[in-house]
């Protein structure tokens, strides 16, 4: 099961968002040469998840329903 992805993180900018890791931006486990892949709040805005037709999850708000 893939872990719950945050819609409004906190300082995006600290993690890579490409795969289920979330590394710290200074130590990507994957290893696949590639830099730190961004949050969509990042390039889209605080609603991006509503653009995208992504709906919160009931139980945790700040979460994607999966």
């Amino acid at each position: 099961m893939a872990k719950p992805f945050p819609l409004h993180p906190k300082h995006p900018e600290r993690i890579c968002w490409g795969c289920d890791k979330y590394c710290a931006a200074d130590a990507l486990a994957c290893g696949n040469g590639a830099g730190r892949t961004q949050h969509p709040i990042e390039n889209e805005g605080e609603d991006w998840h509503l653009a995208w037709g992504i709906e919160p999850d009931a139980d945790r708000p700040n979460h994607a329903k999966c």
